[in-house]
């Protein structure tokens, strides 16, 4: 709640850190895997050894290279590796490998799709490769575990410039970063196995009578969801201001950066301790670790295996195939479903009812089977077979939508489960009118509310279609059915 009299501005910047989708870990060959028993996959380099030497990753350089060059990032000749200095229970070492002053991304940007249809361009800082901490663990109320296997994970951390000024946009860039690292295959970005946490600084820019007071920056850590990002930016909003106006010197001139918690229960954020600066955390060049130096040929290689990002290729579909929005965005969340739909497409199928199909049975099959529509099972080919037989008028919507349940587990071609399964549209008008006058014949009620042309005629011939296709277990054609109840209910 602001005063009527206050110029109230969130400024909100955000770090978003990634685990990379690579067999092993990011200095060491142990397994890069979740959920496996704890301290399972360590060796002496990421448990901290005396003497065990590091070997970097390269598929890790390789996956954050891309990234930066998807954000539209400079991905320069020299890059290095630092120590970063400081010490807790889960980073035995005592320090974490990262890259301070020269990272290997920088300068870049991603557009936002918002609530309201707008877009909004947010900066991207610096994209910068690190290994990733081990996991406390709290389930024993007497002690405190440690697991390890997440020490030394490959960990890319994508720094935003402070370019958001509401949880809203915040929450959608996020959503467009998550989508963007999985669709570039460099991260399953699975926050319940947390392979993406955020942590947004937070401060006010609150103008009265003409000042322009900034409260401190405040950094959330360790944010696993985007309803937690969401609701501990607007607590935090709201509590800079309440601070604010109770204490008018409240501002970053007076008070220190911190850094607090999220409680989930409460919805609320919690004080953890101040900020460190950068001298706090001692950095210098690892001495263990060559640079990275990044060639032309390599950085077009890599750039070259980028393709066609989500954004353009929504516009695309919007453009050359006139779908909705909501449709276009729904096809492009990862690549293969778009892949497929694309395949579908070159092959000559009818674009609207290959949309139709995919994000009817198949978006409601892969929310069953928690999956993406193009790990149902259906291919490209029977795809394009089944709307090519749907625009011949050889099945019709329902035969189409059985069809296609069925070939999301089979190899056969949809024409040879459409015979297979009696589904083939029946040409024959004496079984049509058969099947048309039996349903009249048993409905007389139904019949009686559409002579009458009451409230409940358009629902009575609703029902009896129904039960004419049920009769023929969706093989009759729907618009010589409807032309036959009309001319025999004298419609």
């Amino acid at each position: 709640m602001t005063d009527n009299n206050d110029i109230v501005k969130p400024i909100i910047g955000l770090e978003i850190h990634v685990e990379l989708a690579t067999e092993t870990k990011m200095f060491c060959r142990c397994r890069n895997s979740f959920g496996d028993p704890p301290n399972t996959n360590v060796c002496p380099v990421c448990i901290g050894m005396p003497g065990a030497l590091p070997v970097m990753n390269a598929k890790a350089v390789e996956y954050s290279i891309r990234v930066g060059l998807a954000l539209g990032c400079e991905a320069p000749d020299f890059t290095k590796w630092d120590r970063k200095s400081y010490y807790y229970p889960d980073l035995p070492k005592g320090y974490q490998l990262s890259q301070y002053d020269l990272p290997l991304t920088v300068n870049g940007h991603i557009e936002v799709l918002l609530e309201d249809g707008t877009t909004k361009d947010i900066r991207v800082l610096r994209a910068h490769l690190e290994e990733d901490a081990g996991k406390n663990i709290h389930d024993n109320p007497a002690h405190t575990g440690v697991d390890l296997n997440r020490a030394g994970v490959p960990l890319l951390e994508i720094v935003s410039e402070p370019d958001m000024n509401s949880a809203e946009q915040a929450v959608a860039y996020g959503r467009a970063m998550q989508r963007l690292v999985r669709w570039l295959g460099a991260s399953h970005a699975n926050m319940q196995m947390g392979h993406m946490r955020f942590e947004p600084n937070i401060n006010l820019h609150i103008t009265r009578d003409g000042v322009t007071f900034k409260t401190p920056i405040i950094e959330v850590k360790n944010l696993n969801s985007f309803r937690a990002l969401e609701n501990s930016i607007r607590f935090e909003i709201d509590r800079q201001y309440a601070q604010w106006t109770q204490d008018n010197s409240y501002t970053m001139e007076n008070f220190p950066k911190q850094n607090r918690g999220y409680n989930d229960a409460t919805e609320q954020t919690v004080f953890q301790r101040g900020k460190e600066e950068a001298h706090d955390y001692r950095y210098f060049p690892d001495p263990d670790l060559v640079p990275v130096l990044v060639d032309d040929e390599w950085r077009d290689r890599i750039s070259a295996s980028i393709g066609e990002l989500p954004l353009a290729r929504r516009e695309r579909y919007i453009d050359e195939y006139g779908m909705t929005f909501k449709e276009a965005d729904a096809l492009t969340m990862d690549p293969a479903t778009g892949d497929l739909l694309d395949s579908a497409l070159a092959g000559g199928s009818d674009a609207k009812r290959c949309v139709n199909l995919l994000l009817g049975r198949g978006a409601a099959i892969a929310n069953e089977r928690r999956c993406t529509i193009a790990e149902t099972g259906i291919t490209a080919l029977q795809l394009g077979q089944l709307v090519q037989m749907l625009g011949a008028g050889e099945i019709n919507a329902t035969a189409a939508s059985r069809i296609f349940d069925i070939l999301v587990d089979s190899d056969s071609a949809a024409k040879e489960i459409a015979q297979k399964e009696g589904l083939l549209a029946v040409t024959d008008s004496d079984a049509i009118e058969t099947w048309v006058q039996e349903a009249i014949d048993a409905n007389a009620q139904a019949v009686e509310e559409i002579r009458s042309g009451g409230k409940k005629s358009q629902k009575a011939f609703g029902f009896l279609m129904g039960q004419v296709m049920q009769k023929s277990r969706g093989a009759a054609p729907p618009a010589r059915v409807k032309e036959l109840l009309d001319a025999k209910l004298g419609q």
